[in-house]
Formats: structure tokens, C-alpha cells, sequence
């Protein structure tokens, strides 16, 4: 008998955390990491990998995605795995495809997410079930979207809640919880939650347990930035819940710079709660179409991804689809609808300033869906260590690590994942330091990634049925 499955030897090996990365082999047994030694060791193994010349780390963490059904219809998952990604975080934004009540009414807003009335669940357990059937390449956590509890128990979404209605949203919040979701999210700039009141929120945070995350795209990211975390930071204080402020940054060119002030805001608060944050490596972002969008944004900067009835457009900007049908821009929006699009209403000098602050993580917030995604869906991960971390030096190459990986695990408390240590699940990376860079572009939005050589999850190669479904302390289902 072999004393071990797989073994990685003499790989630069960087553990997830702030500690220099060395020379070592790491030794895999089952869907665990045995042994940990330092230098190039070659012990007996069913495989033995020389990795000579390459790094290896703990498989990626990303924190931020709608990959809620692309779990279920695309189970490789072949848009993660091969940038690195061995975890997703899905339910962000407000958006979860469970617990849909069958009364529930989906506005076109919801097309980021799901497209076939099948893709909705009355349960949360049922959804968690159907991602487990699928049996996905990457391990998986949920969290239960706030618009999607408005929706089941709302008539009209376009208004405050009442107490009765917050009540009915804490129960299937609490029964999703306990079905195994690991939080809420919201979505408060969005149509069908920016008429909640911040009292709202803090009712639906209370009712979860200890361990339970506050996860929140912000009301406003433009002129109410800093008011908008005040908000989140009260929501957080009120119910004891860790905040977590999703894709981090300032939009439209009036507000850029704002988030030096909105960082040293949760910067002052970290003393007395729990905060963290992600964001992703570019300076444009994606959502659906909307004639208010739009209009901040200009035409010119926004470039369709997806439209129902105008497929052809995807990847056209609105101002030249606008030309195309001789109609002004806000007419065409209503044209193109339902659609996504990319707005370049961001900074990059706000990315730098979000990225190098020592709470960011990494998450892509891409959408799996769309005709021609953003190219954060193939290439985040890859971007942070090439071009921010090796070629920029915005950060070293072991802190770019431990932002997807130790960092994120601690932060969402994901047990033995995010580290190469003895003990903890064989979720790893092998990739070339020197080459590894992202390809997706807007030319080009889902070529893989350079400079990936291996992936491997819970021990194996990464594949459909590798990954695990990753349950919070306060699940009650098994």
C-alpha cells in the first residue's frame, strides 16, 4: 500500500497566510493534506507531481459570485476551476434562487441569475439539494438574498415592508438558515430592495444565529457612499451580525477618491465589529440594463452583454446601438430589455486604493449567463497575482495569496480550507509565478487563463463530483 495518493514535490509552496513561501512537498492522503516537508522530497505515492519551478497554494476562495444555477446547469464549472477557483460564495446582491414561495413574481432584473422558472426553489434546502445532485467541480456556501425574500412575501416590492411582512421574511429566513445557508445578503440599490428601511434590515439580521454574515451591495456607491456604509456599519452594530461590503468601490467621476473616506470608515469600526470586504481587479462593472443606469453612466459607456430580444447586440455600445436604430439612448435601452450591460463609471486608481487594504478579499461577481460576460468571470484571480502582484508590485505574491485563500476562510470561518497544512482539505493550486496572467478580455471575455497547471479539490483533480457543499455550525440538516 502507497503511503499517500498524490504527492506535490518541491513546489514554492505559499500556506494562505502573510509567512514567506519556501520550498517543500505536500503530501495528499484521501480528500485531506497528510504531511507538509520542507525541500524536494519524493515519497511514495500513487502520483507524484515534480513541480519543480512552480507555486503551489491553497485552492482559491471566491467570495463574491451568481453562480447560484450555473452550479446545477454547468457543474464543470470550467470558468472557476481553471483560473484556480476550488470555492464559491453564491446568493450575493440580494439575488438567491431560494426560498421562492410559488406566489413570487420575478422582475427582469432577476434574469442575472436564472432564466427558467425551473431555477427557482420554494426551499432553500430543495436548492442546496439540487447543487449536491449536480455534483459541481468546486466546493459551495450560500447565502439567502434579501430581494428574494421581499419578492415571496410582498405584493409590491416598490414600498417599505411591513412589520408583518419583515416577520414572515425573518421565518423563511430562518428556516433557510437552518436548511444551511450561512447568512442574508442584500442588494439595497437595486429596484426591489431600495425602498426597505434600514429598520428592515436589522429585524431580518437580528433573526440569525451566531455566525450568521450581513453580506451588502450598498444602497448607493456614488454621491451616498459614505452614508451607505454608515447604514451597512448600523445594521451590523444593531444585530451583531459581521458586515461584509461586497465589491467595494466609488462609481461616476464625481465620487472618485471616495473610498479612502469610506475605508477609513470601516477602518474606525473594526475596533468594536466584525467588517470585511471584496472586490474585483477591474475598473468597470455589470448588471443588468437599465434606462436609470444608463443614464448615469452615457452610452458610450456601456456595452451591452446579453438582450433578450437582440441577442446581435452583445458586445456593442449602447450609443452605437442607439445610431443603429435611429432612436435616442433611452429608447433603446427599452428596446434592448431585458439585457445586461458594463458600465466604465470606476477608477482604476480606487481599484489599487480597495486592493492594497489589508481587509480586501477577492471575489469575481461574475455572471455566468451572459452572451459576452464581463472578463472578471474567467480572469479575476489570475489578474490580482499577474498583473497586480507580480507586475504591478501592488502587492507581494504571498499576500495576493493569502487574500483568496487564509483570508477568506477566517473571515467566513470555512473550516480546514484557505491554508497547505497538515490536516486541512487538499484544495490546491499549482500555477507558474512568471506566467500566470489573465487572457479574458473585452475582445475576448472567456479565454482561460495562462500559467494554471493543476487544480485539485477535496484530493482530486478537479472535475465534475470533486467539490463539497460546505455547511455553517448552524445548519440542521445533515
Amino acid at each position: 500500500m502507497t503511503a499517500y495518493d498524490t504527492v506535490f514535490s518541491g513546489a514554492r509552496i505559499f500556506d494562505g497566510t502573510d509567512a514567506a513561501s519556501f520550498i517543500g512537498t505536500v503530501c495528499v492522503r484521501g480528500d485531506r493534506i497528510a504531511a507538509v516537508e520542507k525541500g524536494a522530497v519524493r515519497p511514495e505515492a500513487r502520483e507524484v507531481i515534480d513541480a519543480a519551478g512552480l507555486a503551489l497554494a491553497p485552492g482559491f476562495i471566491d467570495v463574491h459570485t451568481h453562480d447560484d444555477i450555473a452550479l446545477i446547469e454547468n457543474p464543470a464549472m470550467e470558468m472557476k476551476t481553471s483560473q484556480g477557483v476550488t470555492t464559491v460564495i453564491t446568493g450575493l446582491c440580494g439575488y438567491s434562487p431560494a426560498p421562492f414561495l410559488p406566489e413570487a413574481r420575478l422582475p427582469a432584473e432577476f434574469e442575472i441569475l436564472m432564466f427558467r422558472p425551473e431555477h427557482r426553489f420554494e426551499r432553500f434546502r430543495r436548492y442546496l439539494d439540487a447543487v449536491k445532485a449536480a455534483r459541481p467541480a468546486v466546493n459551495t456556501l450560500a447565502l439567502v438574498g434579501h430581494s428574494t425574500l421581499r419578492l415571496s412575501v410582498m405584493d409590491d416590492v416598490n414600498r417599505p415592508a411591513t412589520e408583518g411582512e419583515i416577520a414572515r421574511m425573518g421565518e423563511l429566513l430562518e428556516q433557510s438558515l437552518s436548511d444551511g445557508a450561512i447568512g442574508l445578503s442584500s442588494g439595497l440599490a437595486y429596484a426591489m430592495a431600495s425602498r426597505s428601511e434600514t429598520s428592515e434590515l436589522i429585524a431580518l439580521a437580528k433573526r440569525m444565529p451566531k455566525g450568521g454574515f450581513y453580506v451588502t451591495h450598498l444602497r448607493d456607491e456614488a454621491e451616498g457612499l459614505l452614508d451607505a456604509v454608515d447604514e451597512a456599519l448600523e445594521i451590523g452594530r444593531a444585530s451583531g451580525a459581521p458586515v461584509i461590503f461586497s465589491h467595494h468601490k466609488a462609481v461616476g467621476g464625481a465620487n472618485h477618491g471616495a473610498v479612502r473616506h469610506s475605508l477609513a470608515r470601516i477602518d474606525a469600526a473594526r475596533g468594536v465589529q466584525a467588517v470585511g470586504l471584496d472586490l474585483y481587479p477591474y475598473d468597470f462593472s455589470s448588471t443588468a440594463l437599465t434606462p436609470e443606469r444608463a443614464r448615469a453612466a452615457g452610452g458610450e459607456r456601456v456595452t451591452i452583454t446579453r438582450s433578450k430580444p437582440m441577442p446581435e447586440t452583445a458586445g456593442r455600445k449602447l450609443s452605437e446601438v442607439a445610431a443603429d436604430l435611429g432612436c435616442t439612448e433611452e429608447e433603446a435601452v427599452e428596446r434592448l430589455m431585458p439585457a445586461g450591460a458594463l458600465y466604465h463609471t470606476m477608477a482604476e486608481a480606487d481599484v489599487r486604493t480597495v486592493l492594497a487594504h489589508d481587509l480586501a478579499m477577492i471575489g469575481s461577481d461574475g455572471l455566468p449567463f451572459d452572451a459576452r460576460p464581463h472578463p472578471r468571470l474567467w480572469g479575476t484571480f489570475p489578474r490580482v497575482l499577474g498583473h497586480y502582484a507580480r507586475d504591478e508590485g501592488l502587492l507581494s505574491l504571498a499576500e495576493a495569496v493569502r487574500r483568496m485563500t487564509g483570508l477568506p476562510a477566517e473571515i467566513f470561518g470555512i473550516p480546514d480550507r484557505g491554508f497547505v497544512r497538515e490536516g486541512c482539505f487538499a484544495d490546491l493550486v499549482l500555477f507558474d509565478p512568471g506566467r500566470i496572467r489573465d487572457r479574458s478580455s473585452l475582445a475576448e471575455p472567456t479565454a482561460p487563463a495562462e500559467g494554471i497547471a493543476q487544480v485539485y479539490v477535496n484530493g482530486m483533480a478537479a472535475a465534475p463530483g470533486a467539490g463539497r457543499q460546505i455547511l455553517p455550525a448552524h445548519a440542521t440538516v445533515a
